[in-house]
């Protein structure tokens, strides 16, 4: 991990492509436009992580009409499902780097085989995860505070929602896959499309065929199914993907991949840590709290979208402007994307805050729900600007190879400015109290991570120079 670090932290200059041939890295300067670049290639993602949301809105909704115990056990699987995600976040950094890379280097068939690999070890790694929590939810879900009356609807719901969190997991991999060849609208098309199925089948699954909380997960067991079928044979047909594994270097393919892995999925675990930390603190104030709290958060991820699309668009320009020692079009770019973030996000808070009366009503049909929520609704928008700044400049740190100080910022993110606000605001004025916490505390990490940005740039600057002197 720390050799990759010193390697991703080296002058572009001093880089060095293992395998094949080398190629010059073209700069996206000959591109007059770099505002038109950044939404070329946020665009396809940008709709496909907008419907992944939306379905996960749509069962928040329909399992919301169930009454207040499905949704608080449907809010106290989101930390679980962090985890999860931040697991195959963090392989699909790697997927996209080392992939990438070595197409770049003009070794395909290993390209193939370390698809086919990222595969095989994601899928494993995920399912031993999945096995985890379901042996282990009971200590889980005491942990998290949960009432007992809870417990026989949560043991209900988890098998399948295990499930669909597999399914979900193998299927972005295939997504990642993809990206790494360069094919970002296939992934988009396919996020729109299993969602809109998901959609199509909660009603169906959840009070057609009187399944409850678990037609909500055999939805998206379904849906995320489909989507494989569709992904894996044309991964195959493209030959992006071999699993002929004997014939990969695999001690040093592993040792590659988890040096990338390793400080990218941590990074994307910190905010699942943090939100199990955050849901036990809401637990004290009963499960209309937990289940507001809950749909707060996936309001919440439906508002980040735009950001979501950008961590995504942007590191492969970065990545080439980097290569190209062009330190000040990063800095045009990177200041394009903080502005609009701003802009962009201080739209949806206030959005949110005039709109938080009709949304509580919309989300849950109990009136004590309905109430924290609206609470929720207008407070902690207001930072969603700070947050998509915090995240940006995590993926841009990424990007720029300074992994290291990427963790940082996630780690301080939460731990200095997230839950010790919480804390603080929820002894002050208990969960409304919290909830303003959680604004002041997401606007502090989005200076905070901006700053460390800053820093990170001058010192990249000063190295790129000294390499060039």
């Amino acid at each position: 991990m720390l050799q990759n670090q010193n390697l991703l932290e080296s002058p572009p200059k001093a880089r060095i492509l293992t395998e094949g041939p080398q190629h010059p890295v073209q700069t996206t300067t000959q591109n007059p436009s770099l505002a038109r670049q950044l939404y070329s290639m946020t665009w396809p993602m940008l709709f496909g992580v907008l419907s992944l949301m939306t379905f996960q809105l749509a069962d928040s909704a329909f399992v919301g009409q169930l009454g207040r115990d499905p949704l608080a056990a449907l809010g106290f699987t989101l930390p679980m499902q962090q985890l999860i995600i931040g697991l195959q976040v963090g392989l699909g950094i790697a997927t996209t780097a080392i992939v990438s890379r070595t197409l770049g280097a003009g070794d395909e068939l290993r390209a193939f085989r370390l698809g086919g690999l990222i595969i095989t070890v994601g899928g494993s790694l995920v399912f031993v995860i999945c096995m985890a929590l379901w042996f282990l939810q009971s200590h889980i879900m005491t942990a998290l505070g949960a009432e007992d009356s809870l417990l026989p609807l949560v043991r209900q719901y988890w098998v399948p929602w295990l499930m669909a969190a597999w399914t979900g997991a193998f299927l972005y991999f295939g997504y990642s896959v993809c990206r790494s060849h360069g094919d970002t609208k296939l992934p988009g098309y396919m996020m729109v499309a299993t969602s809109l199925t998901n959609i199509a089948l909660d009603p169906l699954y959840i009070f057609v065929f009187g399944w409850g909380l678990p037609g909500a997960a055999w939805a998206t067991i379904t849906s995320f199914g489909i989507g494989c079928l569709v992904i894996y044979p044309k991964l195959l047909k493209r030959h992006w993907i071999r699993f002929d594994l004997r014939e990969l270097a695999l001690w040093k393919a592993l040792k590659q991949l988890n040096g990338i892995m390793a400080p990218a999925m941590v990074s994307q675990l910190m905010p699942a840590v943090s939100a199990m930390l955050a849901t036990a603190l809401v637990a004290g104030f009963g499960s209309a709290a937990v289940a507001a709290w809950g749909l707060g958060t996936r309001l919440e991820f439906f508002s980040i979208v735009v950001v979501l699309a950008l961590t995504m668009s942007m590191p492969p320009m970065i990545g080439r402007m980097l290569g190209a020692g062009d330190i000040e079009q990063i800095r045009k770019l990177v200041r394009l994307a903080v502005r609009f973030v701003v802009v962009w996000q201080l739209a949806i808070g206030l959005t949110w805050v005039v709109a938080s009366g009709l949304v509580s009503e919309l989300f849950s049909s109990d009136s004590d729900v309905q109430e924290v929520l609206a609470g929720y609704l207008v407070r902690v928008p207001l930072s969603y600007s700070g947050l998509g700044v915090c995240m940006l400049m995590v993926s841009v740190c990424n990007a720029l190879g300074l992994a290291m100080r990427a963790l940082l910022v996630s780690t301080l993110r939460l731990f200095l400015c997230f839950l010790p606000l919480l804390w603080i605001g929820s002894q002050i004025n208990g969960v409304y109290g919290l909830m303003s916490g959680a604004l002041v505390g997401n606007l502090f990490a989005g200076a905070m991570a901006y700053s460390f940005y800053r820093a990170g740039m001058t010192r990249l600057k000063a190295e790129i120079s000294s390499g060039k002197a």
